[in-house]
Parts: C-alpha cells; sequence; structure tokens
C-alpha cells in the first residue's frame, strides 16, 4: 500500500504536518524515533496556549489528537534509509521493514553538540541553554554568562542584557575586536578572560585563576548536526550555517528533490516549538497540494 504522506519525525513539527494531511482525509504514515530535540528541557515557553508547560506534555497532547485521525498510522521506530521508486517513496524502517509513499516530509531535526565542559551537559535544558526567548524570561534579571565557543558568543552576548546583567565568557575562543568591545560596553557587557574550568550547583562557573562567578543560567552555542542523513542520502541540498547544516528548502518547505519536503528544526539553524508547528503545518499543506496539483 502506498501511504500519501511519509513523515519521518513525529516531534512538533512532524505532527502539525501531519494533521494538516489527516484533516485532508489522506493517508499518512509516521515514523518516529521519540528523540525530541527539548526532551532536556522542563519547560517549554512561547508557544501559545501552552506557554511554561512541559515538552512532552505538549507533545504527548498532540499526539493523542492526531491519533483521532482515523487516516493516521504510527510506528515508533527510526527511519534507517529511504530511496525514490516508481509512483514515490520507500522507506526502511528498523524491524518493521519497508513503507511506500508518494511524498516524504522530512521533520528529523538536529543533534547538538556540546562543548567538552565539565558540568555543562548535567545541566543542559535547566540553567545552561542557547534560546534567550525560550528560556531567558524565568531568569528573573538574573546574571546571566555567556560561555564562548566561537564569534557566534558575540551574537548571544548583544541579545541577553535585555534578560540580565551579562558577562561574556571569552574562554580563550573568542576575542572581539576593537569595534565589537565598544558594541558590547554598549550593552554593559562585561568581558571575562580567564579560562573556564567547570560548571557546579545551579549556574557557577568555576574560573581557571579560582574564582568562582554564580549565574542564574549560562547560555552557550551549540554545534548542531542532521539527525538523521536520509535528506542528504536523497540528494537534498544544504545549508551551511556557523553552527553547522540544515536542509535547505523553499517558502513551501520542499526541498531541492521533487517530492520530498522539509520542517522544523532541520531546516534552520534556531528554532522554537512556534517555528515548528508552523513550519509543519506549511509542509503539510503544500504536499496535499501538491497530490491534487501535480508538476506537469
Amino acid at each position: 500500500m502506498f501511504h500519501d504522506a511519509l513523515i519521518i519525525g513525529g516531534s512538533y513539527a512532524g505532527m502539525a504536518a501531519a494533521l494538516q494531511l489527516a484533516r485532508a482525509r489522506r493517508r499518512v504514515l509516521v515514523v518516529d524515533a521519540g528523540q525530541r530535540r527539548n526532551r532536556y528541557a522542563a519547560h517549554s515557553h512561547g508557544f501559545l496556549t501552552r506557554d511554561g508547560e512541559s515538552p512532552a506534555a505538549i507533545a504527548d497532547i498532540a499526539r493523542q489528537q492526531l491519533m483521532a485521525y482515523d487516516t493516521v498510522t504510527w510506528i515508533d521506530g527510526t527511519a534507517e534509509s529511504a530511496e525514490r521508486i516508481e509512483g514515490g517513496f520507500s522507506v526502511t524502517i528498523g524491524k518493521t521493514g519497508a513503507a511506500r509513499a508518494r511524498r516524504l516530509i522530512l521533520a528529523t531535526g538536529l543533534r547538538d553538540h556540546l562543548p567538552e565542559l565539565p558540568g555543562l551537559a548535567e545541566r543542559w535544558g535547566r540553567s545552561a541553554f542557547m534560546c534567550p526567548y525560550c528560556d531567558g524570561y524565568e531568569l528573573d534579571r538574573g546574571p546571566v554568562g555567556v560561555l564562548a565557543t566561537s564569534a557566534l558568543a558575540m551574537h548571544q552576548a548583544l541579545l541577553l542584557p535585555d534578560w540580565g546583567p551579562t558577562t561574556l565568557l571569552l574562554n580563550g575562543a573568542f576575542v572581539p575586536d576593537a569595534d565589537q568591545a565598544a558594541q558590547l560596553a554598549a550593552r554593559g557587557v562585561v568581558l571575562e578572560p580567564a579560562p573556564v574550568l567547570r560548571l557546579e550547583g545551579k549556574a557557577d562557573v568555576v574560573m581557571g585563576d579560582g574564582r568562582t562567578l554564580s549565574f542564574a543560567a549560562v547560555f552557550v552555542a551549540t554545534r548542531i548536526e542532521l539527525a538523521s542523513p536520509i535528506g542528504a542520502s536523497l540528494g537534498c541540498a544544504l545549508d551551511d550555517w556557523p553552527q553547522g547544516r540544515t536542509l535547505r528548502t523553499d517558502a513551501l518547505k520542499a526541498t531541492t528533490v521533487e517530492g520530498v519536503y522539509a520542517c522544523g528544526d532541520a531546516i534552520r539553524a534556531a528554532g522554537s516549538v512556534s517555528l515548528a508547528v508552523a513550519d509543519g503545518a506549511m509542509a503539510g499543506m503544500a504536499v496535499h497540494r501538491s497530490l491534487v496539483f501535480p508538476a506537469h
């Protein structure tokens, strides 16, 4: 049997895409490995009607509502590979075997790679973050540390003073030039050149010179990696960002490979639940239209 669409990734973007197709009474298969990018976070912010709720709760409600549509099938598993076949695509799913669909939606997300700093991984999503829009307000204007891993720290350090007094921990990874230093000074950012040894407590940064700097939270830019190689293996073009690579799409979430669409964090260097849902909704509608009005 051919599904109308097979969606790889059942997080917020994937479910939003599936919902649009289900409401168009199309046969949809969602394959999900259960590895949401924000699974480390206790709370999700900025998503209307669900501000402050746990990411898992939002995903659970979405899945319950999606599965009320009888044209939706869900497989808990990993999509291992995909290939084009006559009439669409064939996707190999773990021990389940192969499934076929006329269209393919990649909502596979990203993996974050943290710098190797003792204590950082244990605090990720609780007192160590990357997005001030997601987690800055709850710091109640407390002191904020920005851990430099590259020149991207400049961007974070200039943003974060709106959420609290900000210290840029250079840690040998970034040295601002005179113009950059002036921009940071104008925003009230304090520069800390000493090396960072580890994180302790809630967000206490132990410095190489023996001092301990206490913050409400520490922010750091991660290195990103596509969570699945399937898009690249199909020949989808990629976009290069300072943090890593994402899938390239047009405004309707179509990739450079005909019949393959992508949405969510896999197509953007920065994301949120709100943006993922919007991407997914657009991808779902675009796929439906492509089924009704196929290219000639």
